[in-house]
């Protein structure tokens, strides 16, 4: 059975959506507030994003690369606009990876589920900006 090989041309369209919405989700927060954390446990802000930065690269490499890597996330005290360099540094990777070549169905399918981990967060962190009375930037897809 040949496996049939995908072109990323949409793929990246999406992942510079996905790029844009969560790059504006951190910016809209203020730095004195990104060790803001809510009550009953969970992640600040900073956390929150930077996992987001270390889960689009350890997703890429297990799951759209095919590479097996350990869950090993540093631990972060990094200013705002470190943060917000560390998740461009991420998105830069992945959206290589996606042009450099065909995609298997499986890469595509990790793709796929690299967004909905980064969605799911990004979710969490749009709540932090709420809590703090700041109107989350407005959803583009």
């Amino acid at each position: 059975m040949q496996t049939e090989l995908v072109k990323p041309t949409q793929l990246v369209k999406t992942l510079q959506t996905s790029r844009q919405y969560t790059l504006a989700v951190a910016e809209a927060m203020p730095e004195k507030d990104y060790e803001f954390k809510p009550a009953g446990g969970g992640w600040n802000f900073r956390e929150l994003l930077q996992h987001i930065a270390y889960g689009i690269e350890w997703w890429e490499d297990n799951y759209i690369k095919g590479n097996k890597t350990d869950w090993a996330p540093p631990a972060t005290k990094l200013k705002k606009n470190q943060v917000i360099a560390s998740l461009n540094d991420a998105y830069n990777r992945l959206k290589k990876t996606m042009e450099s070549e065909k995609l298997t169905p499986d890469a595509v399918h990790g793709f796929y589920t690299t967004l909905d981990h980064i969605t799911h967060h990004r979710g969490q962190a749009v709540l932090h900006l709420r809590i703090h009375g700041i109107e989350p930037p407005e959803y583009t897809y």
